[in-house]
């Protein structure tokens, strides 16, 4: 009786660990499907955001200007740059899925809800209106 609690215990202690590790799985920089966007997603608090680090057109046609986030809808905010710019906010880890959290695009200027699953390796985000049913889900890979 005595060894089954100990093994029992260990198991419990072992799949605990696994599920705390993986939570953080999600963290890192990772490169969007078309090859253009790098994003650092981090933990914020208790949950997990991404900003932009680097892009393929990262300045203006003057070479030195870095792009500013003008599709935004909101005109206070269309003088920001979009380097550093926190594009992934409040996703929590629930059951293999960070969900609750939101994907802006700066190419639209449109936010979306959002949730996030890792599969083999890669990251799929689904940004929706409404239900997931009705969204698109991009792939990206982890940047080495």
């Amino acid at each position: 009786m005595k060894k089954v609690f100990i093994l029992t215990a260990i198991l419990f202690s072992s799949i605990t660990a696994l599920f705390a590790q993986s939570s953080d799985a999600v963290k890192g920089t990772w490169i969007n499907d078309a090859n253009d966007v790098k994003v650092e997603i981090y933990q914020h608090g208790n949950s997990y955001a991404g900003k932009i680090t680097w892009l393929k057109n990262m300045y203006e046609a003057d070479g030195k200007t870095l792009r500013k986030d003008i599709n935004n809808n909101d005109a206070s905010l269309k003088s920001r740059t979009i380097l550093n710019l926190n594009i992934l906010t409040g996703f929590s880890y629930h059951d293999g899925e960070w969900t609750g959290g939101s994907l802006y695009d700066p190419k639209s200027g449109k936010t979306y809800k959002s949730k996030m699953k890792l599969c083999n390796g890669n990251l799929e985000i689904r940004g929706y209106l409404g239900s997931p049913m009705f969204g698109k889900t991009t792939t990206w890979t982890k940047a080495s």
